[in-house]
């Protein structure tokens, strides 16, 4: 269907559909207008999982596509928006970005794929900025659909919004006509208008320092949102490639969706980023947020989860007044592609074959290219206790980081500094359910392995920082864990609020966590407990640790550069950037030694606290491996939801 189209049409077939009650209830004067939103993709184009080499029926934008037409169909007018992180996050994109290539007039499969469906607008999301700058545009050249952005500018800012110089339009304003409830035309004008965090100036440094620069998203919007009415926008809607966080207003917020909802102008606010869907459970008791009605700052609101997983949709009741169009009444859903019975996965829908025809040679490119052997691995490689315990997923990207710097600094000013690693789990369960864990065999390792262990394109770096400031890293990590009173039964371990990305290990040092102290930092590295020390018996080479040392932590440019907000990290400590990536570290590290022995060594655990038992959830196949964890006892406890099962820590 042509997107000219999507207004004012149904598809073949729309007699069957039951019309949503807005476009079967309309009056003479009213229109229905529905928006449909994908967001954060991260390339996933197929139904199918490249890191564990199979189908996978919880993602994939061909299985979203192929609701689309149908949803079209419930209602009387309809757009179609990507709200952006559309561009990396599986090997397909690595594939292209490392090993095809994006010469100028090439096509990108994701964009291929997008093209297929007739989108009206999109945005750009943090990572599309991952493999640089023209990369980027030789990708968004081939789109058939406009992508605006309104806070992404050439170098500088300006002295205000309206003068900066971007690299896309802020906004378009769509001339389309709708259909009210009479079943007769009227013209409407419908802005669109994009946001970016503005911490991929942080985030991908390397890549955007000197040539890019980002405004608030706020104060962006504060400045066009009005032109936008000015040129005669009769509906504006935000496209927030940013999540659903705090309601008071800080500058430059990475989750800054609700604060921009509020803007007079905004009529209604699609989101993403989070990789959650709402509305949903997730965003009860949110503030600033109505899970009932689907309602952000007052204004409808949809956040479509992330690969794939629902297609968001917004359904606008609007009323003519005058020459002009207002929002009446609106609903808001997360639609999702797939549910569980009986803990299993349940597709909701089929593959829509356009799409996935679009994308098939570079599919069946990538299942080649993720297949390939780089070596051997003695023991097997999993995450599914990398959140309590000293884990082998972690330890190898530890043992390739501390490989890589002290080669790299052997011949520098830091070569006699003691070096440390610092690493994350990236698979660990979570949002991404029961079955997002690593879990590699022993035996070969192939690309898709590590491109398993470690899932983002970042590059090392290395800081040079004191004792004290690898207890605060510590502390700062520590946060994943819930505070827990001595003697309790059963408490809860594990934050739902703290990103597994953000639990640092770090190699090379030990210690204990103790639990019966409340975080000393909030997931956002603001200090909330001053006096806590939940890290316990620091030692390096097996004495205290000496606050004043010097050392030298082998981590990645997100670290680095201050992501995760981690207390006196940033650009001011990094003494080495590597033109490699953490990935290719590993590979390298792996072909070098041949045969790997990634056993996890103990180096942290928990202090001890009697009587003391805590439960936390992990994927079911952890069960076969939960006796051979070190460091702490673990236990099966009976089932967890959503597939997951449950373990018991007796601390």
């Amino acid at each position: 269907m042509s997107r000219r189209l999507l207004i004012g049409g149904l598809s073949a077939g729309a007699a069957m559909v039951l019309l949503h009650p807005f476009s079967a209830r309309a009056a003479a004067n009213q229109a229905h207008l529905r928006i449909m939103e994908t967001t954060d993709l991260h390339v996933n184009v197929f139904p199918y999982d490249y890191y564990a080499d199979k189908p996978n029926d919880t993602m994939g934008l061909a299985r979203t596509a192929s609701i689309i037409d149908a949803i079209r169909a419930e209602a009387s007018n309809s757009i179609l928006v990507d709200n952006g992180d559309f561009l990396q996050g599986n090997p397909m994109g690595d594939y292209i970005a490392y090993q095809r290539g994006m010469k100028a007039g090439d096509m990108h499969p994701v964009i291929a794929a997008m093209n297929v469906l007739g989108y009206d607008c999109g945005t750009l999301g943090n990572h599309e900025f991952n493999y640089g700058l023209d990369f980027l545009f030789n990708v968004t050249n081939g789109a058939n659909f406009p992508l605006v952005c309104a806070n992404l500018t050439k170098g500088t800012l300006a002295g205000n919004a309206r003068e900066d110089e971007l690299f896309l339009k802020p906004y378009i304003i769509l001339d389309r006509k709708v259909k009210d409830g009479s079943g007769a035309e009227h013209p409407i004008r419908i802005g669109l208008i994009g946001f970016v965090p503005p911490q991929i100036m942080t985030w991908d440094a390397k890549n955007l320092e000197g040539k890019a620069m980002t405004r608030d998203i706020v104060k962006a919007a504060q400045a066009w949102v009005p032109q936008m009415r000015e040129e005669g926008a009769d509906i504006v809607v935000a496209l927030s490639h940013s999540g659903i966080g705090q309601q008071a207003y800080e500058e430059n917020l990475e989750n800054a969706s609700v604060p921009l909802a509020a803007i007079e102008g905004i009529d209604a606010i699609v989101t993403g980023h989070s990789h959650l869907d709402f509305p949903g459970p997730k965003f009860e008791g949110v503030a600033g947020v109505d899970n009932v009605k689907g309602l952000v700052s007052g204004k409808p609101g949809v956040m479509g989860g992330f690969w794939g997983s629902h297609l968001g949709l917004i359904d606008l009741l609007l009323e003519r007044d005058g020459g002009t169009w207002r929002v009446v009444s609106s609903t808001s859903e997360a639609r999702p592609i797939y549910h569980r019975e009986d803990k299993k996965v349940v597709a909701n829908v089929g593959d829509k074959k356009e799409v996935l025809a679009a994308a098939q040679a570079e599919h069946d490119a990538t299942l080649a290219y993720v297949r390939t052997p780089v070596g051997k691995t003695a023991a097997p490689l999993q995450s599914y206790f990398a959140l309590v315990a000293d884990d082998p997923s972690v330890q190898i990207v530890s043992q390739a980081q501390t490989w890589y710097i002290k080669d790299m600094l052997k011949e520098t000013e830091y070569k006699d500094l003691p070096i440390l690693s610092a690493a994350a789990p990236f698979k660990a369960g979570g949002r991404g359910g029961a079955d997002y864990y690593t879990d590699v065999p022993a035996g070969d390792i192939a690309i898709r392995n590590v491109a398993d262990l470690y899932l983002y394109p970042n590059t090392v770096q290395a800081v040079v920082i004191t004792g004290a400031q690898v207890k605060n890293w510590l502390e700062m990590s520590a946060g994943m864990f819930n505070h827990v009173k001595p003697g309790a039964k059963d408490a809860v371990l594990l934050s739902d609020s703290f990103p597994s990305y953000n639990f640092d290990v770090m190699d090379g040092v030990t210690y204990a966590i103790d639990l019966s102290q409340p975080p000393k930092y909030d997931k956002d590295g603001k200090e909330i407990n001053a006096g806590s020390n939940r890290i316990q018996n620091l030692q390096f080479s097996g004495k205290p640790i000496d606050p004043n040392q010097k050392f030298v932590i082998a981590t990645n440019n997100y670290r680095a550069g201050g992501g995760g907000n981690f207390p006196e990290i940033g650009a001011d400590k990094v003494v080495f950037v590597a033109p490699d990536t953490n990935r290719d570290v590993i590979v390298r590290y792996i072909i070098a030694e041949g045969t790997i022995n990634p056993s996890a060594d103990a180096n942290w655990t928990f202090v001890p606290l009697a009587g003391t038992t805590v439960i936390f959830d992990s994927g079911p196949k952890a069960r076969s491996y939960a006796a051979a964890v070190k460091g702490v006892k673990i236990e099966e406890a009976g089932e967890g939801t959503e597939g997951f099962a449950r373990f018991r820590i007796t601390l």
